[in-house]
């Protein structure tokens, strides 16, 4: 059974978490926005839904909307709106059990989601622990 909390709770789980985030990290963020949203939906991100596994789609915790870092050329934040994170909020309850387990999810698909603006990949990110 999901975890019960608030939008508000969640916002202020959200908010601790990336206060705890190293500065040194934080400072190096260039235009990125942080979104919560109820769950991951392919077609706002433009994914046809027979593309995505359902499986796949309901446990997906969050999500880097973006150009990485290390991708990016010059000029190429003209006229560039911010990158988004985006953090699945019932996705995220339906895995944990106590308000503790939601702030570390929601750390950790943080620090999961900067390391893709970083152009850390999927499969770094695993082999680091932090899939």
């Amino acid at each position: 059974m999901a975890f019960q909390m608030s939008g508000d709770e969640f916002q202020q789980c959200v908010e601790r978490a990336l206060a705890r985030m190293p500065q040194s990290v934080m400072t190096k963020l260039e235009n990125v926005a942080v979104f919560i949203e109820d769950r991951y939906d392919p077609a706002i991100h433009g994914v046809d839904d027979d593309a995505s596994s359902p499986f796949m789609v309901g446990h997906i915790l969050g999500l880097y909307e973006g150009i990485p870092m290390t991708e990016r050329t010059w000029g190429w934040d003209a006229g560039k709106l911010p990158d988004h994170i985006f953090l699945y909020q019932e996705s995220i309850l339906e895995i944990c059990e106590s308000a503790q387990q939601v702030e570390t999810q929601i750390a950790i698909t943080i620090v999961h989601e900067i390391a893709h603006h970083f152009g850390i990949d999927d499969d770094l990110l695993h082999d680091l622990g932090w899939g």
